[in-house]
């Protein structure tokens, strides 16, 4: 395994910072890392291609409507009594001293929570987890999990979060989503596809690249820290997940919409 990532280090290193695409590649680089360290498996890498794709319709920023729910999900998560942030591959390969830092800003534990158990994944997300500075991670010993009624997947096998009030489930699959939401609980999503099960069944859907979500969601724990109980729930108050959805879903509009006329002026027609 040192010797995997030490040839991937080498391979980052190559690529040039004046690559228009430099930071996408760069995260690319540590997905397929994460593959080969068994951190990621090999539907993740297809899965990321796709969030790729759809980041480009949303102009690879954090738009308003993203702010606004990544302001509500953090003062959910500060209201929560028992939080829990759900890590799958993608997330600890792409962000994982951003996931361990949020954990302890609002003392949410990570729980591992997987689609595909290969033999060695768990071990692997928890070393590269525990290296960032990871403490008391979940779902690592399936004698201490139960399952959720109703599911199939591996994603049915669950810890901490059986007994939580507000999950953090980033780049999840919805049919976990739909479930935790028939068990009452609060979910919070991060997902760049607005249409999916996961964003639609969601509290608070954050329709964004983790890769920005994540430090912005810590930028704002550090201010909405000194706000009061009932400020909290005021800003909770005056979210509205599905109004924000489909304002996310105009503005990916507009945005093709300009593309598509810069793309026939600089074509001439």
């Amino acid at each position: 395994m040192a010797f995997i990532m030490e040839k991937e280090n080498r391979q980052n290193n190559n690529l040039p910072k004046t690559h228009p695409r430099y930071e996408s590649l760069l995260y690319r680089h540590k997905i397929i890392e994460g593959m080969k360290n068994l951190v990621v498996a090999e539907a993740g890498l297809i899965a990321h291609g796709r969030g790729e794709c759809l980041d480009y319709i949303l102009g690879e920023k954090t738009n308003i409507t993203a702010e606004k729910a990544i302001k509500a999900a953090v003062a959910m998560l500060l209201l929560a009594k028992k939080p829990v942030i759900s890590v799958n591959g993608n997330v600890a390969a792409l962000v994982p001293n951003e996931i361990v830092k949020l954990s302890k800003m609002i003392n949410a534990p990570l729980e591992i929570n997987l689609f595909y158990k290969k033999k060695g994944r768990v071990e692997a997300i928890k070393k590269l987890l525990e290296n960032a500075g990871a403490h008391g991670i979940r779902g690592i010993y399936e004698d201490k999990m139960v399952e959720i009624e109703g599911l199939d997947s591996n994603r049915r096998l669950v810890e901490s979060i059986c007994y939580s009030d507000v999950i953090l489930v980033p780049l999840e699959d919805g049919d976990r989503t739909e479930a935790l939401k028939k068990l009452n609980k609060q979910v919070i999503a991060v997902d760049l596809n607005p249409l999916s099960r996961t964003s639609l069944c969601a509290d608070i859907t954050i329709v964004d690249n983790i890769v920005r979500t994540l430090p912005e969601m810590i930028k704002i724990v550090g201010e909405l820290k000194k706000f009061s109980e009932n400020e909290l729930k005021k800003i909770i108050e005056n979210f509205d997940n599905k109004k924000n959805i489909k304002n996310t879903l105009d503005l990916i509009i507009n945005y093709i919409e300009k593309q598509k006329e810069d793309a026939f002026e600089i074509l001439g027609t």
